[in-house]
């Protein structure tokens, strides 16, 4: 598939590019608050204008020559994206006018070589367009007052760095109607099928950003010792036999307690939101630290989502190991994770970059399994053979269970026909979802069994 041109949007902190990023891309992709410093990663997302598919991608807010570890990581983060970029765009703010800082990313950006164009930000009304006068001294002739917020302005813009992207075959007639009224927003591109989407979750500092980097083998996200370097979803997409993955690496969750920040307690509640996104999800632990009452708290969440769930037991190359290490720490695992009874358990280096392609098959595996379905002759076959005198009993009436049938996927629900009203008894219902795992498989996914009472 050809490369997308990337329109790359860049300035100091808190001057609105998240807010320009999340109108082009047409939802709210990116964490915006009045913090300094809410962006770090480089986020990519897809867009049209006019029927020209393009990338756009948010950088997070550079100050040069800075020598603290985020701030030097930020604009390493940002220096790879200019150097993939065919548009670049250097958002200021019109209402604090023209500021040292603006003028050295205008000589940092201007040595590039690379189309710039300035994006004056927070004209939110036509009494403000004034402000935007000042900038002419910065010397870049292409200049576009404009509001992120309200979406004013910004259409001229995109319609100047898009003027020399091809058009699509498949441009979306609603992205050409919408242009034409006005509406400043670009149309996200359609999602292409197949692709495997894999959230990474976990606490802070457990190799989550260090596991997106080794399986794309290039640092997307800013790895550094600092819990809470992550604050916003950072996705990232890549083949490998055939299969396409598209990983979402979140921030690490911590308890409601231990977040100050507002945007970290931001990046908390997007890290559940963006886990909705995930057909997988890898729950992250590590190895040398083992398992934490804060681990068992966040897998709740996995499984509360309805996404199947791989644990991933990273830094294994740092663990000192014995001869039952590896089932003293499964046993341990099982032992607090009951409710993930059904996720697999894998060893990872992922700085080392070991067992990563095991991790990948089961993947692959706990994928298709999530969107298997089982025919209704099969279930019911599967029905007759069952060993009722095997299943417990509850007090009362014996659970029968007349007819069963699957009646979705992703993740699977059965639906049985039973001679009770209501819910199942949590015993019986756990008989029937360990044998339909023991017949079908289901790896990794959760099951969802729904009685009806037949008469």
């Amino acid at each position: 598939m050809p490369q997308l041109p990337r329109v790359v949007i860049l300035g100091r902190p808190n001057v609105g590019k998240s807010t320009l990023f999340n109108r082009i891309c047409g939802r709210r992709r990116a964490l915006v608050g009045d913090e300094p410093g809410m962006t770090r990663d480089r986020l990519y997302a897809p867009a049209t204008w006019l029927g020209k598919p393009f990338e756009v991608v948010d950088t997070g807010g550079m100050i040069p020559f800075e020598k603290d570890l985020i701030a030097t990581e930020i604009i390493r983060q940002a220096e790879v994206a200019i150097e993939e970029a065919a548009q670049l765009i250097l958002v200021v703010d019109a209402r604090q006018g023209i500021v040292p800082l603006d003028q050295e990313l205008v000589q940092l950006l201007r040595r590039t070589g690379k189309p710039l164009s300035l994006a004056v930000n927070k004209v939110d009304a036509a009494q403000h367009s004034p402000l935007a006068a000042e900038f002419h001294r910065l010397g870049i002739p292409d200049i576009f007052p404009l509001s992120a917020e309200h979406g004013l302005g910004v259409d001229d813009l995109l319609e100047h760095v898009t003027k020399d992207f091809a058009a699509s075959v498949e441009a979306s007639e609603e992205a050409r109607a919408e242009a034409a009224g006005g509406t400043a927003a670009a149309t996200l591109a359609p999602p292409r099928d197949q692709v495997i989407k894999v959230g990474i979750i976990g606490r802070p500092n457990v190799g989550k950003s260090t596991l997106l980097n080794s399986f794309i083998e290039e640092e997307r996200s800013i790895v550094s010792p600092l819990p809470g370097t992550t604050r916003d979803a950072v996705d990232a997409e890549f083949e490998r036999d055939g299969l396409r993955f598209r990983l979402i690496d979140t921030a690490g969750i911590r308890r409601k307690g231990k977040t100050k920040l507002l945007a970290e307690k931001l990046s908390v509640i997007q890290a559940r939101k963006h886990l909705e996104r995930a057909d997988v999800a890898l729950l992250l632990l590590d190895g040398p630290e083992g398992l934490t009452a804060l681990d068992t708290h966040i897998g709740g969440y996995a499984h509360e989502s309805r996404r199947s769930v791989i644990i991933v037991v990273n830094k294994w190359d740092a663990v000192k190991k014995g001869p039952t290490t590896t089932r003293d720490y499964i046993r341990v695992i099982r032992e607090r994770m009951k409710f993930l009874a059904y996720a697999p358990i894998v060893f990872i280096s992922a700085l080392r970059g070991q067992k990563l392609d095991s991790l990948l098959g089961t993947i692959a595996q706990v994928a298709e399994a999530r969107r298997k379905r089982v025919s209704t002759s099969e279930m019911n076959e599967f029905l007759e053979e069952l060993d009722f005198e095997r299943a417990p009993t509850p007090a009362g009436k014996p659970t029968r269970i007349y007819y069963l049938t699957q009646g979705g996927v992703a993740p699977p629900v059965f639906v049985a026909f039973t001679n009770r009203a209501g819910k199942l008894h949590f015993s019986f219902e756990r008989f029937l979802e360990n044998r339909i795992r023991e017949r079908f498989g289901f790896l990794g996914t959760p099951i969802s069994i729904k009685p009806r009472q037949s008469h």
